[in-house]
């Protein structure tokens, strides 16, 4: 969902504000909440405690059913042994890793969070790595793909509530499920809008000709990215020619797929509903396809991550910020987001189910399974967006072509070995 694309496509607009401004949701004195402490609750004891919650706005929204409010009161009625004051604020996830790390001791104590932070609030001192039973739930109700994208050198640092990624949107009417495998049979029935612009995207066809960032699981800020792949460039640069492979950024390819003007755009799950509501049955969903590199078929590879639930290692209430954490991530948590919000779950039981036959999870799914890479989390890609942007930029308008591709790929390699550490 990296954090400044997911913000880009959320549901509502990002709250741009400085970290003061996050505003003030709900101020309330609860009944007895939980610890999940059986001899604090055998004995009767009760602790007062205050917790500040950091969400997106949606989460706390009447018109959303108010997520994060029923989720605080089923925690206080499941634990009683606390009394908590709650302050409710809202902040983006994307956004959190610029707010908390102004002042982590003055933050939210609970977050949820975009996992490509992790590296810019662990130099922080800003986000808490589990241990004990919660970390052991993380592990037992997750994938291993989805407990990867929450650990950094070894350590876990959030309780995942959903993937991220992007995917594949077609029309049924105009492509077959099969024409829907390769990027260039589709192309023969009309425009496919990719966001070739956008960096979050760009990567894909680098990784489906061999390339690396920062090492083969993205940790590896010594190895830095290895995009000296010309023929991923070629590629990019083969499909513009064709008039019919468009950069869909700033809504172009919504609006064109929506008005039956493309057979197929690439985004991610917040697209689903408005494109349910526009195709029908006529909308079908899909992990990445492949596309023709020097006459052989590469499979392209979307960054996956997730959001999850982060704790403050400042919080004055810390077993308290830690059992809430991994209540807002746990299977009943997930259940009411996907019911409330669409929330796609990561938890194993609930994917198990019906839900996980749903058409736009198994298009997440799928792809996060099959046809994606882990989006590296430490911090020297930060300064990766702005070169990915504007290569993507330089292909959209022309600049590079068949007979300078090497010659550009290399100058985009020379600005990515800026990133090695």
């Amino acid at each position: 969902m990296k954090n400044k694309k997911w913000l880009a496509l959320s549901l509502a607009a990002a709250m741009a504000m400085p970290l003061a401004a996050c505003s003030s949701s709900s101020d309330s004195s609860s009944a007895p909440a939980d610890t999940g402490s059986d001899d604090a609750a055998a004995t009767g004891e009760v602790t007062e405690v205050a917790l500040k919650v950091w969400t997106p706005q949606e989460d706390q929204s009447a018109d959303y059913g108010n997520w994060l409010g029923e989720m605080e009161k089923n925690f206080e009625a499941a634990h009683p042994e606390y009394k908590i004051t709650w302050t409710n604020e809202v902040c983006q996830e994307g956004d959190i890793g610029d707010k908390v790390t102004q002042d982590p001791t003055n933050s939210a104590d609970v977050y949820l969070f975009a996992n490509d932070q992790i590296g810019k609030l662990r130099d922080a001192n800003a986000i808490a790595e589990l241990g004990g039973d919660t970390l052991e739930a993380v592990k037992a109700d997750n994938s291993e793909i989805v407990v990867n994208s929450v650990t950094q050198d070894g350590g876990a640092y959030g309780v995942p509530f959903t993937t991220n990624t992007w995917f594949l949107y077609y029309n049924k009417a105009k492509v077959t499920d099969d024409e829907a495998k390769s990027i260039d049979k589709m192309i023969e029935k009309g425009n496919v809008y990719f966001p070739i612009s956008d960096s979050w995207y760009l990567p894909s066809f680098f990784y489906a000709a061999g390339g690396t960032m920062f090492g083969p699981n993205g940790d590896d800020a010594a190895a830095g990215v290895d995009f000296n792949k010309p023929e991923a460039t070629e590629a990019l640069v083969n499909l513009v020619k064709t008039g019919k492979f468009k950069d869909s950024r700033d809504g172009a390819g919504y609006a064109a797929f929506t008005s039956d003007d493309a057979v197929a755009m690439f985004s991610g799950s917040w697209d689903y509903n408005n494109l349910k509501d526009a195709l029908g049955d006529n909308l079908g969903a899909a992990q990445l396809p492949t596309v023709k590199m020097d006459g052989a078929d590469k499979q392209l590879l979307a960054f996956s991550g997730s959001k999850a639930v982060g704790v403050n290692p400042n919080a004055k209430n810390q077993k308290a910020a830690v059992d809430f954490a991994a209540y807002l991530g746990s299977e009943e948590a997930q259940k009411a987001h996907w019911e409330l919000r669409s929330i796609i779950p990561t938890n194993k039981a609930l994917l198990s189910e019906s839900l996980g036959e749903e058409q736009i999870v198994k298009a997440q799914n799928d792809t996060i399974d099959n046809t994606s890479v882990i989006q590296p989390t430490i911090t020297a890609m930060g300064n990766y967006w702005t070169i990915g942007e504007n290569f993507g930029k330089a292909i959209v308008a022309g600049d590079v072509t068949d007979a300078n591709a090497v010659e550009q790929t290399q100058a985009f390699q020379d600005q990515l070995d800026t990133l090695k550490d």
